[in-house]
């Protein structure tokens, strides 16, 4: 199965261990809880997913590779114990707590959830003095005479032995007692994920046409060569960050992760090929609608890869200020809601003893230790937490603009906040209407050159499957889009995106005058 089918699976296989009856009891004792064994190649998101797992049900994850422990570390330090047998004195050998397994019960005590993953990776690459005891754990959840508390789920990975000389094949007895799941590499499954966390638009646009150079691994008379999808998704930081700065991209950043020579000549040749694109092609003109007769007459003309390419270009633009709008309108919801409850504590709050600086340096207090219980429980998602960052930092501003108006009355200085949230509104929407304004010019320009074809398939399809543009389409929606979509039939992920927007326009829309 791909990734994505995997961890669906291993969440409903957490959800269910974790299910009690009526005496609060699991229904599935802890004996009987089968270890999940997931078995993939290596950089191909096994980590990532239980990640996501915890944070998607609200639960604790403490995670260890298994590569950099010892026996010692595993099962704990022996120390000697007297004992009294037949009122006879003995010396005992006994065993500290495993690191592992006090981890959980820190884990538990810093973010006081019950319930979470143990996750121990690289499970099948333990040391030849590790191995008996990890076998033990699989099957009875113990290091030594410490057991992994009630309500923490087991789950572990490993890599296939024909990748990993270290790997130590596990034993009928030991395979007969976890729940072993195998997964295989799936670009359409990571392109999703990809748009989601904004990898670099060149590298979608190649491995679109070349999906076969999305994860490869060949042994060659030179060596192991190869290259992964976390290749490819660190790769796409360290662009992102050169392009900042200005320091040029070329083969000899690429290969070093994309460590397969040809794949890796091949793309820094199109990434070059992709800024040539990009510029030739005037993407800011076509968006404002201003293109050139000739900029139209070369895409008309052009072979089907660099038809691909410049979609990719249009769609990484217009991805780009769609990404902001959505995150925008989360960050000001957020934000709306904070509000709202300061205007009530304003109401309420006593004049005489506080004052709006007051109330608003209690509110950054609570705020940052709620976000950082939050992110210590690592249930918080990535975007979560930059929203709550960024609301934090909001009222920070205000308290700092009210501070150098010298305002402290609770009423004007919770007017001027009113005000200024206000003109973040305003903002929030001009960028929305411009964003929608390019959008509908992308699809004339396709309709203009391209008409109804393939080139048309493609960008419906790229703006259903990525999260953003989905989400933006089904709060704002989008006239063209609907209309290619019904015209070229994409109708499963039709159904999906219209039915978030019948749950969206049952929504409040932020409403200035409650505050």
């Amino acid at each position: 199965m791909n990734i994505k089918e995997a961890k669906d699976e291993i969440q409903r296989a957490i959800t269910s261990y974790l299910m009690k009856d009526e005496f609060g009891e699991y229904r599935i004792s802890r004996v009987r809880q089968r270890p999940i064994l997931l078995i993939g190649d290596p950089g191909i998101g096994k980590t990532a997913i239980m990640e996501q797992i915890a944070q998607e049900l609200g639960i604790g994850l403490v995670s260890y590779s298994m590569t950099h422990h010892t026996r010692q570390s595993a099962i704990g330090l022996p120390k000697i114990e007297t004992k009294v047998y037949d009122g006879q004195e003995y010396m005992v050998s006994e065993y500290t707590m495993s690191e592992i397994i006090a981890s959980v019960y820190d884990c538990i005590e810093e973010t006081g959830l019950k319930e979470g993953i143990l996750f121990l990776d690289e499970i099948n690459c333990v040391s030849e003095t590790l191995a008996p005891a990890m076998l033990q754990f699989l099957q009875y959840k113990t290091f030594g005479k410490h057991k992994v508390p009630d309500g923490w789920v087991i789950a572990t990975a490993g890599n296939p032995p024909e990748h990993n000389k270290s790997v130590r094949e596990f034993d009928i007895v030991t395979l007969d007692r976890v729940k072993k799941i195998v997964v295989e590499p799936d670009y359409g499954v990571w392109k999703e994920y990809a748009y989601k966390k904004g990898i670099h638009a060149a590298i979608t646009t190649y491995l679109d046409i070349k999906k076969s150079d999305f994860y490869r691994i060949e042994s060659t008379i030179d060596g192991v060569q190869f290259m992964t999808a976390r290749g490819w998704e660190d790769l796409s930081t360290m662009i992102k960050l050169y392009e900042e700065q200005g320091y040029k991209v070329d083969e000899n950043l690429i290969g070093q992760y994309i460590q397969h020579e040809k794949t890796a000549k091949e793309f820094a040749i199109y990434y070059d090929l992709y800024n040539k694109y990009k510029s030739d092609y005037q993407i800011q003109n076509i968006l404002d609608g201003t293109y050139s007769d000739e900029i139209r007459e070369r895409a008309s003309n052009a072979k089907f890869d660099e038809r691909l390419t410049l979609i990719g270009l249009l769609l990484e633009s217009v991805g780009e200020h769609i990404r902001k709008d959505v995150e925008t309108e989360d960050y000001v919801t957020e934000l709306h809601k904070l509000l709202k409850e300061l205007k009530m504590v304003c109401e309420r709050a006593d004049r005489n003893r506080e004052n709006i600086d007051t109330i608003l340096g209690k509110y950054i207090v609570a705020r940052t230790a709620s976000y950082r219980e939050e992110k210590r429980s690592s249930v918080l998602s990535a975007e979560r937490e930059t929203i709550l960052r960024k609301v934090i930092l909001a009222i920070e501003g205000y308290k700092n603009a009210l501070m150098q108006e010298g305002v402290t009355d609770l009423t004007e200085g919770f007017e001027y906040i009113r005000k200024s949230f206000g003109e973040t509104v305003a903002e929030m929407k001009q960028h929305l209407s411009d964003t929608q304004f390019m959008l509908d010019n992308m699809f004339r320009f396709i309709e203009d050159v391209f008409g109804s074809g393939q080139e048309m398939l493609v960008v419906v399809t790229e703006l259903t499957v990525n999260y953003y543009s989905a989400k933006f389409i089904s709060r704002y929606g989008c006239e063209k889009y609907f209309e290619h979509n019904k015209e070229l039939l994409v109708y499963e992920r039709q159904q999906e995106l219209l039915s978030e927007i019948m749950l969206l326009n049952d929504a409040d829309e932020i409403d200035l005058s409650v505050l």
